[in-house]
């Protein structure tokens, strides 16, 4: 801090003081009492003074914060993979947005309540919340660039710190907060923040219309048959399906309605056919490349989804294969090299059972095909994801050879990168491809050779990854979160 910016008095809201509290949902209310009135604070003391001088004082305000100490190791399930903390002593986390987080939160709480038997601190905390995360949600309020206002906005505000905006607990980087206390959850509510406007940006989406259930894929044709999908839905009154939110935040609610196009063409635009307990589907459309890959799922990571699962197109790597087959992913050859700094690729992508199995099942389902005739439509192996989009015309011995020697199936640019970030995260993840060319044997992916395959198959396939969503939507969480998603010293929040 400069010492312009320490000489200046600092203007703060009222906060309450810390108070226990073993009911999880008065244990909300108070964060969002908190919560509430520093983000108020701060938007009504930037929209007095943008247009002005700089003023005389410095404005902060500070996020919610959740804290618990244990003397004792917990008695606990041995086979849940959350909702406790490794062993005695102090925890915290920092929190933000508990409204759009609520149940989440209540949740969490519960389960640290019933498992150490000792309530949680509820209070302000010494995180600043950045002015720009708290005008976010307010429409027609930005934070104009530097240089826009007649004063430095960092004189008055607080504003973003990357020091406190990372993936160090997820990454097993952090052991400890500033304080000494050990971290209670997998984000601080900085990262949160972020990944929320990021959300916005990228997908043309609020957070609040996100699924617990996500569908990634990397072509328009599978935008097309959701919404088509999420009409007929609609149409049923016993399907529990109660909304299709497309880009732009349009809210259809009649299987007839109008979904409008959107001014501009987000870079990764979300469908979300919803359910009013979030237990519908979002399906995302994150084009091609690992690179959007990686900033799709850091983003919705934040907002702690049961599963998500790829359902793309790829490159069929077995003479045996035939354009429409379909790929069940069972491990994973990383060439992608977006998370080499996160995740070594020495860490292997193990794949959870109960998520193959959902989608195995959904594959008999559609197909009505089982046991080993299902081996005539379906492979399962491992799918290698590349960075470089024409591999193809590279000298054929190197990546042939490597692809050979991992036993590998297919070939895409995605797959690898969602199931690591999945794994990463400790989201349950999956993948189910459809072969849509065969470079290495002569059928490349040109327009006269797929029309039949994207008229008949898309379809087909989207539909069997709902059946593997309804699936897994129907299982118990602490079954469907997996202990091989968790390290050794894991934070209590899921």
């Amino acid at each position: 801090m400069s010492s312009h910016q320490a000489n200046r008095p600092l203007e703060m809201p009222d906060a309450p003081k810390p108070e226990m509290f073993t009911d999880p949902v008065k244990a909300v209310e108070r964060l969002c009492e908190i919560y509430e009135a520093s983000s108020t604070f701060l938007r009504t003391r930037f929209s007095e003074v943008i247009d002005g001088p700089m003023p005389a004082v410095r404005f902060r305000a500070f996020y919610p914060e959740i804290r618990i100490t244990t003397t004792s190791f917990a008695q606990i399930d041995s086979r849940l993979s959350f909702g406790h903390v490794a062993g005695p002593g102090r925890y915290s986390t920092t929190i933000t947005r508990p409204d759009l987080f609520r149940h989440y939160l209540e949740q969490q709480i519960a389960l640290l309540v019933e498992n150490h038997g000792v309530g949680v601190w509820i209070a302000a905390s010494d995180t600043p919340m950045p002015v720009h995360f708290a005008v976010a949600g307010e429409a027609g309020v930005t934070v104009p660039q530097e240089g826009a206002l007649s004063f430095t906005l960092r004189d008055v505000f607080d504003v973003p710190d990357l020091a406190t905006t990372n993936d160090d607990i997820v990454n097993g980087q952090h052991v400890v907060n500033e304080d000494g206390s050990g971290p209670l959850a997998a984000f601080t509510a900085q990262r949160i923040d972020y990944s929320l406007a990021r959300l916005s940006h990228y997908t043309a989406t609020e957070a609040g219309h996100f699924q617990n259930h996500v569908l990634f894929t990397n072509y328009q044709f599978y935008v097309e048959e959701f919404a088509g999908y999420a009409r007929q839905m609609l149409s049923d009154p016993e399907s529990g399906y109660t909304a299709f939110v497309s880009p732009g935040n349009h809210v259809l609610t009649e299987p007839e309605g109008e979904i409008p196009a959107t001014e501009k063409t987000p870079q990764m635009p979300a469908y979300h056919l919803i359910r009013e307990d979030g237990s519908g589907i979002t399906l995302v459309n994150i084009g091609v490349g690992p690179s959007n890959a990686k900033t799709a799922t850091d983003h919705i990571a934040v907002l702690r989804p049961h599963v998500w699962l790829m359902v793309g197109h790829c490159a069929g790597l077995r003479n045996s294969q035939s354009l429409g087959d379909f790929v069940l992913a069972h491990a994973y050859l990383r060439e992608d090299h977006v998370l080499d700094d996160d995740l070594p690729v020495w860490v292997p992508i193990p794949a959870l059972a109960e998520v193959q199995i959902a989608l195995e099942d959904a594959v008999e389902e559609m197909t009505e095909m089982e046991g080993f005739d299902l081996k005539r439509i379906m492979r399962t192996g491992t799918v290698a994801t590349i960075d470089n989009r024409n591999w193809e015309l590279r000298d054929q011995s190197g990546p042939v050879h490597r692809l050979s020697q991992s036993r590998a199936i297919a070939l895409d640019m995605e797959s690898a990168t969602i199931a690591a970030n999945g794994f990463r995260f400790r989201v349950p993840y999956g993948t189910l491809l459809c072969v849509s060319d065969k470079p290495l044997h002569g059928e490349l992916k040109l327009p006269g050779m797929a029309s039949d395959f994207y008229k008949t198959q898309v379809s087909r396939h989207l539909l069997i990854g709902i059946r593997a969503m309804e699936r897994l939507r129907d299982m118990p969480l602490e079954r469907l979160h997996s202990r091989k998603l968790r390290s050794f010293e894991e934070t209590a929040f899921l």
